[in-house]
């Protein structure tokens, strides 16, 4: 199965709009994103996104299983997980990067979960939330996209993404469709017979910790205590 994360802030909600566009909705993917929310958002995005012709997009429920085809919006408020079962998780876990959801806990445990088969994306957005998740996904084998800085109405989430990470496709907004499109395709057609990473511990970085600046010291993000008190799983 392949799994498209996506992470946005600032200049989100049009972003993911085009981008949901250009997708059409054949694509046979899981697609998932986070974007920042207001705790007492009304939850009106996925009515704002499911339009004719576009993917269906919801809230997931507790548990839900992942099913190709589908866009899952993290709901207000909170965190977003993929289980190694195939099943979304929500968590009340503390924030990160002062945000719940947050982008990195996605990304984290889509790469724990899938592997190399995820597709890390990060849009426009302020401060640089995704930046470690993405890491997490290029250390699972996984592809990492970013939309070309000067392209976003908020650059410095795709900036510090590029400044942290190995960057596999930079790109406008304009070209993402396409090339999320002929990745997709590519992985689909390198499934099978792959081990994967066992269960994930469903962790997050401690609400009042600083967003790690070097990839030394990202890594050692991935070992701090699970939000279920067990160990975290080292990337």
């Amino acid at each position: 199965m392949c799994v498209i994360v996506i992470g946005t802030s600032a200049g989100g909600v049009q972003a993911l709009k085009t981008l949901l566009g250009d997708l059409g909705a054949d694509l046979d993917v899981v697609l998932l994103a986070v974007i920042h929310l207001a705790p007492s958002s009304p939850g009106f995005l996925p009515n704002l996104f499911c339009k004719p012709g576009r993917l269906c997009c919801v809230h997931p429920s507790q548990g839900e299983r992942l099913q190709r085809g589908r866009f899952y919006l993290a709901p207000p408020d909170r965190h977003m997980l993929i289980e190694a079962r195939g099943t979304i998780r929500l968590s009340h876990g503390p924030k990160e990067n002062r945000a719940r959801p947050a982008i990195d806990p996605l990304f984290r445990s889509a790469a724990l979960a899938f592997g190399s088969d995820v597709i890390g994306v990060i849009l426009t957005g302020n401060l640089d939330d995704g930046t470690e998740g993405l890491l997490a996904v290029k250390r699972s084998g996984g592809a990492t996209v970013i939309q070309d800085p000067a392209d976003a109405v908020a650059p410095s989430m795709p900036s510090s993404a590029a400044n942290h990470v190995d960057i596999d496709h930079k790109v406008p907004l304009s070209k993402m469709a396409p090339l999320l499109v002929r990745l997709s395709a590519s992985e689909k057609a390198m499934l099978g017979g792959k081990a994967r990473i066992g269960n994930p511990s469903l962790f997050t970085c401690a609400e009042s910790a600083p967003v790690p600046r070097t990839k030394a010291a990202l890594s050692e993000c991935s070992r701090v205590p699970s939000i279920q008190g067990s160990p975290a799983p080292t990337l």
